[in-house]
């Protein structure tokens, strides 16, 4: 999905936690990606997160990463659509800036406001309150500070050792999956994963899938979200590519993909983000219907 040239991106919406380098790795074996990871399960049993991803003192509330800066000054390169049609930083910034802007506007009509989310955007590691964010970590959603963590250098890992497409929308899905969940927080949602965080059935999982389907949702309507300055779209029409590119990155997240490629085995009673086909599928569900209400993965007795 690519996006419209002449719109304009707001990089105040995303911070830079560093770009102190460190070659693109591997993935922690069981973590998934994509995800809460398993912050909010550690405080339900009294476990400091930082303690289960090596992360030390965290910076204040506001408090820009170590090594980081505000969007204007980290990511100067990414104005408009053309830069993000070129650029990944700058793909991920009006990708964030679009999703946001599609919640604030939808959320409305159920009587609820959308809080803007910052994205700390970084290659190598940063600190978040959750603890050390890094590419092996993936992209995730700390609810401990209200952030979204993605390093840019995860979409080539993805891409590389795990067998996904390198399209726009395969990266696009990335950050719209992670919106998904602080929606779910702000929802009061993401508590329900706490009950049982592992399992084909899970809580866990059910949490992800909906996620998944909740970036369908938007990708259902991207399209039609215009910026303020330009009152045009941000991105352009989907095409049947850009929905293979999604499936494609879905499908390479998927528990069992992640556990055959990293154990040589599919273990489904370990599983906390769903299967590479229900990954798909609830993704598909979000995209084909454009409804919220069709996420509801709690809803449903088999969501795998």
């Amino acid at each position: 999905m690519s996006f419209n040239e002449n719109v304009t991106l707001d990089t105040s919406q995303v911070s830079s936690g560093g770009r102190g380098g460190g070659a693109p790795g591997g993935m922690v074996v069981g973590g998934g990606i994509g995800g809460i990871i398993m912050l909010i399960l550690a405080m339900v049993f009294g476990i400091n997160p930082a303690d289960i991803t090596g992360g030390g003192q965290q910076p204040a509330p506001g408090q820009v990463q170590p090594g980081g800066e505000q969007g204007s000054a980290a990511f100067a390169e990414c104005v408009t659509g053309a830069d993000a049609n070129t650029n990944i930083e700058c793909r991920v910034i009006g990708s964030v800036n679009s999703v946001q802007a599609f919640w604030a506007g939808e959320l409305p009509r159920f009587g609820k406001e959308w809080q803007p989310t910052q994205t700390v955007l970084y290659r190598g590691t940063t600190q978040s309150a959750c603890g050390t964010a890094s590419n092996q970590v993936g992209p995730f959603y700390c609810p401990l500070d209200k952030k979204v963590y993605i390093d840019a250098s995860f979409f080539q890992i993805l891409e590389q050792q795990f067998g996904s497409s390198d399209g726009p929308l395969a990266q696009e899905y990335i950050v719209a999956h992670e919106y998904g969940h602080a929606l779910q927080d702000q929802l009061g949602l993401l508590g329900r994963a706490q009950r049982d965080p592992q399992g084909p059935e899970s809580g866990a999982v059910r949490i992800e899938l909906m996620a998944d389907c909740l970036g369908g949702v938007w990708a259902h309507h991207a399209s039609t979200v215009k910026d303020e300055d330009t009152g045009q779209p941000f991105l352009k029409p989907l095409t049947d590519q850009d929905i293979k590119d999604a499936l494609s990155a879905a499908s390479a997240v998927g528990d069992d993909r992640i556990q055959q490629k990293t154990q040589g085995r599919v273990r489904p009673e370990n599983w906390t983000h769903g299967s590479a086909e229900a990954r798909q599928r609830w993704f598909l569900q979000g995209f084909r219907t454009g409804d919220l209400n069709q996420c509801d993965t709690f809803a449903v007795a088999s969501v795998n």
